[in-house]
């Protein structure tokens, strides 16, 4: 009875495991599967037949991609019963198939060797896909195209290297070329730069490896050498970066600057710069599409729960980056990018969550322990920078807090420290503003130069025309007789007429002599500079000696010029003012309304005024003041100033020189003084007339030379 209770349970039990295996075997065989990918050409074109175990109800949704040349398929539900992952065709453009099986889907994947559109068809329990047809550009060799084709026939030296580091970070490099036909050839290789010079040479003088990693550049060093007929320059750079070139007359600028990443960015560069894919889908969903995404482009997709929802779209070789961004945008998503791990969610979702965090962060800010730390203050002063710290400072530096609701800052103004109270983090930030604010202010070297130049000229011409009658001294009679005993004398002035005649004048007796001018016109007339002209004298006279003619001719020229060179200089920090003068203060009196006087002092000196501002490619920025002020004439209140002022704001090069300003100023006059009548008699006139000319030019001008001070043994 025993054995045959064991009997009838081992059959049950053969029984249950039959069953379980059919029921399996059944389950096996219900789940489709791939049976075969075979190819063939038909029409020129490419065909690909997938055969299955079962008949798929909608074609599987697949896309393409470009480089390498690859059209996918998913089978979703499918199995691979192939045995193998690898079909080698090589048929036309078709290489290979890959099936790939990942749980409870598989991917066909077409291995081309060129890009190609596709469709696919279902027949009975075969996929077809067929290829369309392309035709394969052939290659061409690669031209190197020349940066400048080279259009000089003869070699001529280089004239100057340098190398120089620009506000963004980036090194450039000039050469400054014989002239503007020399050919340049630029081309990349392997980690260095390599820029040649045609038809050039290397003075020795240039030959040399320049070491500018000390600039902060991406650019290590830069060797040039002599190459046969032309000059070669390998630029090492380092890390990551892309270059620029351009020519500027004989100027030939090229330009290395690193390539930032930024790791919230899908690809970096400018733009959309991912690798093209083609998709083509009708009514997928998003989640699905996005699943897509992350296995061509092996990033780890995270998906929210709340995305749902189905897009149908087509596109023909889009940049994926491009093609994720159309997709979030038409489903209004946001992504946030973690190392290889993107997030996808709707952007209320992402928008709160980020609020979330940013109240957690405050929240814990709360509740952390504050620390103390001293901060030593070199340059600056302490009670200067604490302001910026402190949400009462007073104007704009107190406009923005940078410490904590808890942080509290101390200024010790006799060891010009800082203490700062705060949590650790906001202390951090602390240190770095220090640092950038407690450096040591570049400084200027600002010199005037103030030229005054004058030139005068002068010219003169005059005459004395007299006469003299001796006769009343040799027992004649003097004059000329008019009517009967009546007779005359011509002179000058009233004592020249008595002088001829032997007259008596206010008690006085005139002799007749020399000197009797009836005519005068001398060539010097109230003008002070010409004040002793050249003078001519011609006598005419009779046998008996006894009357004279007399003529004089004068004549003078005067030129003179004159140069006051002034040149004030100072030196003062950025954004600092600073004035220097010299001269002399006149007293004058001044008068109260009582009556009284006092003693006041006005200046007349010269004075430079300046306000430099270095600019970030280091030009320099001038406010100026420049006067200059001397002592004038006499008048009855005291001497009159004589002023020059110049107030303006100039933009200038360091160590370069411009002029800020300048006043020429030229006085013509010609004065001609004559006889009514008798000087306008032609030729004889000239004898009657005096004439007097002078030209007189001023000229102010005022340079300015800035000159940033980078030693300081340049200020001693």
């Amino acid at each position: 009875m025993k054995n045959q209770n064991q009997r009838l349970g081992l059959h049950m039990w053969h029984r249950l495991v039959f069953s379980v295996f059919l029921l399996c075997g059944a389950g096996a065989y219900a789940q489709t599967a791939i049976e075969a990918v075979t190819g063939s050409v038909q029409g020129g074109s490419e065909v690909v037949r997938i055969d299955l175990t079962k008949e798929l109800t909608a074609v599987p949704t697949g896309f393409a991609i470009q480089s390498p040349a690859r059209i996918a398929l998913d089978f979703p539900g499918v199995s691979s019963a192939m045995g193998r992952s690898t079909v080698e065709l090589n048929q036309g453009n078709l290489k290979s198939v890959s099936v790939v099986q990942a749980g409870e889907r598989t991917r066909v994947v077409l291995n081309l060797k060129h890009p190609a559109a596709y469709t696919a068809e279902i027949q009975g329990k075969s996929l077809l896909v067929v290829l369309e047809s392309v035709t394969p550009s052939t290659p061409t060799a690669a031209v190197a195209a020349t940066f400048a084709e080279n259009r000089s026939r003869e070699s001529a030296p280089l004239k100057d290297l340098d190398f120089r580091r620009t506000t963004d970070g980036a090194g450039r490099v000039v050469v400054t070329l014989p002239n503007n036909q020399v050919g340049v050839d630029i081309r990349q290789q392997g980690q260095t730069l390599v820029v040649e010079f045609m038809k050039s040479s290397l003075p020795e003088g240039l030959r040399r490896r320049l070491d500018v990693a000390d600039f902060g550049t991406p650019i290590k060093t830069v060797t040039t050498t002599q190459s046969g007929d032309r000059v070669r320059m390998v630029i090492e750079p380092t890390g990551q970066w892309e270059h620029s070139a351009y020519q500027s007359d004989e100027q030939f600028v090229i330009e290395v600057k690193e390539i930032k990443i930024d790791p919230r960015k899908l690809t970096q560069g400018v733009g959309y710069t991912g690798q093209k894919l083609s998709l083509n889908f009708q009514n997928i969903e998003v989640r699905s599409l996005l699943q897509v995404i992350a296995d061509f482009t092996n990033f780890n997709i995270v998906t929210s729960d709340s995305v749902s929802g189905s897009v149908t779209l087509r596109l023909q070789d889009v940049p994926w980056d491009q093609a994720l961004d159309i997709i979030l945008q038409a489903k209004g998503l946001g992504l946030r990018k973690s190392g290889n791990v993107l997030w996808v969610a709707p952007k209320d979702e992402i928008a709160a969550k980020e609020k979330l965090d940013l109240e957690s962060v405050v929240a814990v800010q709360g509740l952390e322990a504050l620390r103390t730390q001293s901060f030593q203050i070199n340059y600056a002063k302490a009670e200067e920078i604490a302001a910026y710290f402190k949400a009462d400072g007073g104007g704009e530096k107190g406009s923005a807090r940078i410490l904590s609701t808890r942080g509290s800052v101390i200024a010790e103004k006799r060891t010009n420290q800082l203490f700062v109270t705060d949590i650790p983090s906001k202390l951090e930030q602390v240190q770095q503003l220090i640092a950038k604010l407690d450096i040591a202010v570049r400084q200027v070297l600002i010199e005037a130069r103030i030229v005054e130049a004058t030139d005068t000229f002068g010219k003169s011409l005059g005459v004395k025309l007299g006469g003299y009658d001796a006769r009343a001294n040799q027992g004649g009679d003097s004059g000329y007789q008019v009517n009967g005993d009546n007779r005359v004398a011509f002179g000058a002035s009233y004592f020249n007429a008595a002088k001829t005649s032997n007259a008596n004048v206010e008690g006085k007796l005139l002799v007749s002599g020399p000197g009797a001018e009836f005519l005068t016109m001398p060539a010097v007339v109230n003008y002070p500079a010409l004040s002793s002209p050249a003078a001519f004298a011609v006598s005419i006279f009779n046998a008996t000696a006894n009357r004279f003619l007399n003529l004089e001719i004068s004549a003078l020229e005067a030129d003179g010029k004159g140069k006051v060179v002034s040149s004030p200089r100072v030196v003062t920090a950025d954004q600092v003012k600073a004035t220097i003068e010299q001269g002399e203060e006149l007293p004058y009196q001044v008068a109260s309304a009582s009556g009284a006087t006092s003693i006041a002092f006005r200046k007349a000196n010269l004075k430079l005024e300046v306000t430099p501002q270095i600019t970030p490619e280091g030009s320099i920025i001038l406010k100026l003041d420049v006067t200059k002020d001397t002592v004038g004439r006499l008048t009855t209140a005291g001497f009159a100033i004589d002023t020059k002022h110049i107030n303006t704001e100039v933009l200038v090069e360091n160590g370069g020189t411009v002029v800020i300003g300048g006043i020429y100023a030229e006085t013509s006059k010609e004065d001609e003084t004559r006889v009514p009548l008798l000087g306008d008699l032609p030729y004889v006139g000239n004898l009657f007339k005096s004439k007097v000319r002078s030209t007189a030019k001023q000229e102010l001008l005022v340079f300015i030379t800035p000159k940033m001070i980078s030693d300081r043994g340049v200020t001693r």
